[in-house]
């Protein structure tokens, strides 16, 4: 079986790398190559003739879209997704894996290591490799913390600074159910021993959940 690969990068290097890679593969194509995800997701609905087994993804794009949209953007056209990638901003391999990407893999891989997680993925199995796992192994948040996808914005709002008040304000609630978010994202955070009584505190959680941009800055 073939299969039927899209790359979305904005570096044409690195597409010419990935064209060159599977061009000498037996059982990989690649279909197309993109700067964006929205390019490459309008190419997918407009092609039903194209079958589309999975997407390489680059975290950080020309067009500073977000890796959690990106990915949530494939994965509803049923599109498993590979974050390729130099992995040096624990925040975006975060979002990635939160919005569901199937697996990790820096762009320093082998041809051999590229190719072996191309066809993983394809086959319906998780990349669970050493990239995966020091993502998750830096966020606890992972797998210790289930914020619905309410508590996620009220959560990143307050935390980034704005009163319960202008939460409520921003999002439509009452200051009262705004103020029951809070104390259940609190307890749910304090049930897996990782504090969150303060604005400070919860300003870290939120960082190391992924849900606001962590202190690195932006990659070269």
């Amino acid at each position: 079986m073939t299969w039927n690969v899209l790359a979305v990068d904005d570096h044409e290097v690195a597409l010419a790398g990935i064209d060159a890679i599977l061009r000498s593969s037996d059982d990989c194509t690649l279909v197309g190559t993109f700067s964006t995800a929205d390019e490459a997701c309008r190419f997918i609905r407009s092609r039903d003739d194209v079958r589309i087994d999975i997407a390489l993804l680059d975290l950080r794009l020309a067009d500073n879209s977000d890796p959690f949209v990106n990915v949530q953007s494939f994965c509803g056209l049923g599109i498993p997704v590979l974050i390729f990638s130099s992995l040096e901003d624990p925040y975006l391999a975060r979002r990635a894996l939160h919005a569901g990407s199937s697996g990790v893999l820096e762009k320093s891989a082998s041809a051999v290591e590229l190719h072996e997680a191309i066809v993983t993925i394809c086959r319906g199995d998780t990349l669970a490799n050493a990239e995966w796992a020091s993502v998750i192994d830096s966020d606890p948040g992972l797998v210790c913390v289930d914020l619905s996808p309410r508590q996620r914005e009220v959560l990143e709002l307050y935390a980034s600074g704005e009163s319960a008040k202008r939460v409520a304000t921003i999002l439509g609630l009452s200051a009262e159910t705004v103020q029951d978010y809070i104390n259940r994202i609190r307890y749910k955070y304090a049930q897996t021993g990782r504090p969150a009584n303060t604005k400070v505190e919860m300003f870290q959680r939120a960082q190391e959940d992924g849900f606001l941009p962590g202190p690195l800055g932006p990659i070269a």
